[in-house]
């Protein structure tokens, strides 16, 4: 039996105070791709922070990657983050250096020390992404699939259990978004479980996976045709 990545039972997500999803009951499995789609305000974004504890669990019962989100304290978070890679719509790259320093930075921050080990990791990441060639550019000379590509990048760097990416393609093209897509197709076929927050209902019928739509306070699980 795969192992289970995440697992909520009888959860709250809040956003500030309003209560946007009740009874959320989940389990993702390794391996297993989930998208969580939903209108604009129906709580893809919360939940998606709620798994990262960006928001504070409140009510239920919630475990991510091992870690406990109700008794997790606030000096816990960077290790449940470091066993996860998030994926933003808006890429959060640093402007300021080359891809590889900004993959180096987070290295370092994550406890990184050995140059020549930091080296060959982010040749592996970008090797993954298919952008090798690319770590001496800057952000502004790369367009907005190669700066997602690199973003993904940056979330495999500490191997992660989950990847939790948060309208990767929403600021994309669709002919992007299809490159996009397929790199995160690779990522889970090699094993990774992926959970993807998306309103692009062409990607979810070009790639179908299993499907939980946020709709009117609840989160339920859509056959793709009933869409």
């Amino acid at each position: 039996m795969p192992e289970t990545i995440v697992k909520l039972q009888d959860v709250a997500v809040f956003q500030n105070d309003n209560l946007v999803l009740k009874d959320v009951n989940l389990e993702v499995k390794k391996g297993e791709f989930v998208y969580v789609i939903g209108k604009t305000g129906s709580g893809k974004s919360s939940f998606m922070k709620t798994l990262y504890a960006d928001i504070p669990l409140k009510q239920g019962d919630a475990s991510v990657a091992d870690f406990d989100l109700k008794q997790l304290q606030e000096k816990d978070i960077p290790f449940l983050r470091r066993k996860l890679g998030i994926v933003f719509q808006d890429f959060k790259l640093l402007p300021d250096r080359n891809v590889n320093n900004n993959l180096r930075f987070v290295l370092k921050a994550t406890g990184w020390t050995d140059d020549s080990k930091m080296d060959s990791k982010i040749e592996e990441v970008l090797t993954k992404v298919g952008m090798k060639t690319k770590g001496f550019k800057f952000p502004h000379e790369l367009s907005g699939g190669e700066q997602q590509r690199i973003a993904i990048a940056r979330a495999l760097l500490n191997d992660p259990e989950l990847i939790l990416a948060d309208e990767p393609t929403g600021n994309l093209d669709p002919q992007t978004s299809v490159e996009v897509m397929k790199v995160l197709q690779d990522i889970n076929q090699n094993g990774r479980t992926i959970v993807m927050a998306t309103h692009d209902y062409a990607l979810i019928l070009k790639y179908p996976h299993k499907t939980l739509k946020c709709d009117d306070s609840k989160m339920f699980e859509v056959i793709q045709k009933a869409m």
